[in-house]
């Protein structure tokens, strides 16, 4: 992925950083602070904090963490600053996870790009420079991830139906469910022969292999 990096004389790109790890917060700080055309103006722990410092500060670009940790998570952020009255920032989601469900909720939740963190630093300047201007940044392994969703379509989860089968792969069972996710054993059951027909399978093993295998678990 290269992406020219805006010209001299342009004005720098506002950015705010949101990760909940203290040391990968300064290292971006740091990191970014000798990147042409770019300004730190401020940097968030939470999903909260980010909101109110995005409504404060008016960034061009939000860089986002995908997992924050307590609270909302990079998702529900990315949802909340896009959908914000009058000139919302771009998000670019910066983060370790690479998985079919996380590419697709952030991107659904109106990220305009997504990053992986072992880009190396001049790819992620560029990114942020495109992002600024409203363009699509992937990540070549997640441009791939999503070319190849298009050619053949994973099938597409609830987010209840995901937590389900997330507590399913670490061998929980419906009574175990239910308490978890604050629900009845009847409705997990419902939602499991969901995720059965969706995933063309009919045991609890058969759909955590599918799954792992359709990379659609966070």
């Amino acid at each position: 992925m290269t992406v020219p990096d805006a010209g001299p004389g342009s004005a720098a790109v506002r950015i705010l950083v949101c990760d909940d790890h203290v040391v990968v917060r300064a290292g971006l700080l740091a990191l970014l602070d000798s990147a042409p055309g770019i300004k730190v103006v401020g940097e968030a722990g939470t999903g909260e904090e980010a909101l109110a410092l995005a409504a404060k500060l008016r960034p061009d670009v939000v860089l986002m963490d995908l997992q924050l940790g307590e609270g909302i998570d990079g998702v529900e952020t990315t949802r909340r600053l896009t959908a914000a009255p009058g000139t919302a920032p771009h998000v670019l989601v910066l983060t370790t996870y690479d998985t079919d469900a996380d590419i697709t909720r952030a991107i659904g939740a109106g990220a305009t790009g997504y990053l992986l963190k072992a880009e190396r630093p001049e790819e992620l300047f560029a990114a942020i420079h495109a992002a600024a201007r409203g363009r699509t940044v992937l990540s070549p392994p997640v441009a791939g991830r999503v070319m190849a969703n298009m050619r053949s379509p994973r099938p597409s989860l609830t987010d209840r139906e995901r937590d389900i089968l997330t507590h399913l792969s670490r061998g929980l069972g419906n009574r175990e469910i239910a308490r978890a996710l604050f629900i009845s054993e009847a409705t997990v059951k419902t939602h499991l022969r969901r995720v059965y027909d969706k995933l063309d399978v009919d045991t609890r093993a058969g759909a955590v292999a599918v799954a792992k295998e359709q990379r659609l678990l966070p």
